[in-house]
């Protein structure tokens, strides 16, 4: 047996999640043209073994293929059993042999055998083996007709399917599969800067900081809107030197905050607290006040220092010193951080590979068990191995994002070595091509151990689609990300369409990231001028769809419009909990200039649909219904609704 699956390269564990449906695979066959079966047998957590028996392809590949939901979190192991299904290849021989005339006698005798050996299993069922007994007696005569009835009989092929009977059995080797809590794969973020929630502008003009105390107001907003993660940059004391001002200015008013990422000062490093926000108290009183609105707070894990950090003191070793005698500053150019400070691994592994795990268990024992990191791939891959595994030895509900737009292979490196999510290239796949070929690649080619959460937006990223694509790109974004991925997020002030950027760049003007943002979420709602509605739709159809919580599952289909992209994300009634299929077709116009009018083209087979026939469709966004076949018309207007997000209907 071959290329067994789900397999991720270089030998690490593939990965799902806790109520996700993983598509087992392998290629295995045999010399002549005997009949064979392959079994999966698997082990979960607590040592109870399953058998699952897997299907032909029936594509000339000889690959074999069982989907299985796994329910548990922790280490699992598979292998695969191939053997020759001697019951079938006696049934299928017999039914030409017998109907041609051919060895009728020498057909009924080998099928009696095979049945009374099948009978004398002990551990069948006492039932089974009675019914077994007298179809071996029935051929005990040689009839034409009986053995014809016998080798054709669906009840026969069911008990033989069921619990084969096999000989020349080969046995795969073990294979671990890493199941992880239901968080690392499916949920809802929401980013915000807890100084601009509540921040109060003073009498004078200046700006007073929010506090967590204030932060935790906007909760039940979030809440609100159906999001399951609020997600913090990070919330320890900022440096003072080379302090950037708005904008990134190196210019800074003694009013200015400072960037959040500039990571330590005088009050301590990245286990404090800024003042501004409070004391440790508030910050554990906020994580007390999210999980009461059911929210999880992640935490932005920004491994790097302002000069002003402790470390730069205590351990000046830890960062690279150039020839002048000073500290590198963090480049990427052409983006320069002269308040930030790279940490150098290769100096003192030992020390920062300590100290950083140290900081992760702080935040751990504070309540916070997701992280959002920074920057992962500028740091060694075998420092993520070590820290992921060490700190989920102890507590494996700690989950790791990674943020890494870089290239693919040091990408899927690090969703490969324990990453539980990564960041994507779906902000800037925008044309229906790209999205095709983006959508398929994480639904399909990585996802055995890359989960992609899907970010419309961050406090780094404005793309020129989100600039100049009006409010009907940000509908257009968030619906996309809502429906392809179990995991998906938004930047606060997405949902106010904040689309203006800094000149020449992909960051908003007056970022939020080196000053603080007041803005009137209510006001905006209630105006009709708020994104907040769809957010909460869009959400709510996350919930009450089990087929939008699975990765694995996007098929993606034709239209005859260049700009109007159509996938469909089903889940088998088996699977649903609700003893019914689930499926959702999503036909979205992602020119967000323009209405188009086109014919798109389903596979309905895939949610059991023979082409020609009809079905219907229910609209969840605006609750129009049509009746649909594998051929239909749409009209997708950007300026009204430029997305159709639609239920295919069961059937009775």
């Amino acid at each position: 047996m071959l290329d067994a699956r789900p397999h991720v390269p270089g030998g690490f564990a593939p990965k799902a999640v806790v109520g996700e449906v993983v598509p087992f695979g392998v290629v295995s066959f045999r010399e002549g043209h005997d009949i064979i079966g392959v079994h999966l047998r698997l082990t979960s957590p607590d040592g109870n073994e399953t058998l699952h028996r897997l299907t032909p392809l029936l594509d000339g590949t000889d690959r074999w293929a069982a989907d299985v939901a796994v329910d548990m979190q922790g280490d699992w192991s598979f292998r695969f059993e191939g053997f020759a299904d001697d019951f079938a290849t006696w049934a299928h021989a017999a039914e030409l042999k017998v109907a041609a005339g051919v060895d009728v006698p020498v057909m009924a005798a080998l099928g009696a055998q095979l049945v009374t050996r099948a009978a004398a299993e002990k551990d069948r069922p006492a039932a089974q083996r009675k019914t077994l007994s007298a179809v071996a007696a029935s051929l005990a005569d040689g009839d034409a007709a009986t053995t014809i009835a016998v080798s054709t009989d669906p009840e026969l092929a069911k008990i033989f399917a069921d619990r084969p009977l096999t000989s020349l059995r080969s046995v795969s080797a073990s294979h671990r599969l890493l199941v992880e809590r239901t968080a690392a794969g499916v949920g809802a973020w929401y980013e915000f800067f807890p100084r601009s929630e509540g921040a109060r502008r003073l009498k004078d003009g200046s700006i007073k900081s929010g506090t967590f105390r204030t932060a935790a107001k906007r909760l039940p907003a979030v809440a609100a809107m159906g999001f399951d993660v609020i997600y913090l940059v990070p919330v320890h004391p900022i440096g003072i030197t080379n302090r950037k001002g708005r904008n990134n200015t190196l210019t800074t008013e003694p009013a200015d905050p400072g960037s959040p990422y500039a990571i330590g000062a005088a009050e301590g490093g990245h286990d404090a607290i800024h003042p501004d926000l409070g004391k440790p108290a508030d910050f554990r009183a906020f994580v007390r006040a999210a999980r009461a609105e059911g929210l999880e707070v992640a935490l932005d894990l920004a491994l790097q220092a302002s000069p002003d950090h402790p470390w730069v003191a205590e351990h000046p070793e830890w960062f690279t010193t150039l020839p002048d005698g000073t500290i590198a500053y963090a480049e990427n150019p052409p983006k320069k951080y002269q308040d930030i400070y790279p940490l150098n691994f290769d100096n003192d592994p030992e020390g920062i590979y300590r100290e950083m795990l140290r900081i992760v268990q702080h935040w751990v024992r504070e309540g916070v068990k997701i992280f959002r990191v920074d920057n992962p791939h500028t740091k060694p891959l075998q420092f993520w191995e070590w820290l992921i595994a060490t700190v989920n030895a102890a507590d494996p509900d700690v989950i790791f994002l990674a943020e890494a737009f870089t290239r693919p292979a040091v990408m899927r490196a690090l969703a490969a070595v324990g990453f539980q999510q990564s960041y994507s290239y779906f902000t800037w796949r925008n044309t229906k091509s790209e999205l095709e070929e983006f959508l398929a690649s994480v639904s399909h080619d990585t996802s055995d151990y890359m989960r992609p959460n899907l970010f419309v937006n961050t406090h780094d990223i404005l793309t020129e689609y989100l600039q100049f694509g009006g409010r009907a790109a940000y509908r257009i974004r968030a619906c996309i990300a809502a429906t392809a991925a179990p995991v998906y997020g938004v930047y606060a002030g997405y949902e106010l369409f904040e689309n203006v950027a800094r000149p020449g760049s992909e960051e908003n003007i007056d970022n939020e990231k080196y000053e603080y943002k007041i803005r009137d979420w209510e006001g905006a709602e209630a105006a009709g001028d708020s994104l907040a509605p769809l957010l909460r739709r869009l959400n709510e159809i996350r919930g009450a769809h089990p087929a939008l919580r699975q990765l694995r599952n996007l098929s993606v289909h034709w239209s005859d419009d260049d700009a109007v992209l159509v996938y469909s994300k089903h889940l088998d009634a088996a699977f649903t909990g609700t003893g019914s299929p689930d499926t959702i077709l999503v036909i979205a116009n992602v020119d967000p200039h323009s209405v188009r009018e086109t014919s798109v083209h389903l596979d309905t087979t895939i949610w059991g649909v023979e082409p020609g026939e009809t079905f219907e469709v229910e609209d969840l966004l605006t609750g129009a219904v049509w009746t649909w076949a594998d051929h239909n018309y749409v009209r997708l207007d950007a300026f009204a609704e430029p997305v159709h997000i639609l239920k295919v209907r069961s059937r009775a």
